[in-house]
């Protein structure tokens, strides 16, 4: 019997290379997971709306038809997941990935956080909500392991 995939979205900071690292680790791990991810052109994040829709003179509603057209791709791919990982990062405020984390369990998906321990008192409610909370690469990749097939890593 083929493994099913599972769906994994994967928000948050868009400033480092996480993804790909983690991507790299499930392919090195053999792990059925395909990934989608938010929009992580910045400027294309930040422009679409007016580019698609039309310019604004106030940066106020360039913003906002940006945020809704990048909420549909946002929501879509959150609601499709099968589990849902939320990366935040020490340089940023980033309020988009808190409320990726709360749309996330508003739709009863699984969330899995991934930070540093110096944001552990900042981000208490959301790690609250999350089923883990992890702080690398390898927890994840093993968090992932053992929800698909049940294996816990031997020390």
């Amino acid at each position: 019997m083929e493994e099913r995939a599972w769906t994994v979205y994967l928000a948050g900071e868009i400033h480092s290379n996480w993804r790909k690292e983690l991507t790299d680790a499930t392919i090195e791990a053999d792990l059925p997971v395909d990934y989608n991810t938010p929009v992580l052109d910045h400027s294309a994040s930040d422009d679409c709306g007016v580019a698609i829709l039309g310019a604004e003179s106030d940066d106020f509603w360039k913003d906002h038809k940006a945020a809704k057209l990048n909420a549909i791709r946002t929501r879509t791919l959150i609601q499709e997941a099968d589990l849902v990982i939320v990366r935040f990062g020490d340089q940023y405020r980033q309020w988009n990935a808190a409320f990726d984390a709360g749309f996330a369990v508003a739709n009863d998906k699984p969330l899995i956080t991934y930070h540093d321990s110096a944001l552990n008192h900042a981000l208490k409610e959301i790690d609250a909500a999350a089923l883990a909370v992890t702080s690398s690469t390898e927890q994840i990749i093993q968090v992932l392991r053992y929800v698909i097939d049940g294996t816990v890593p031997r020390s």
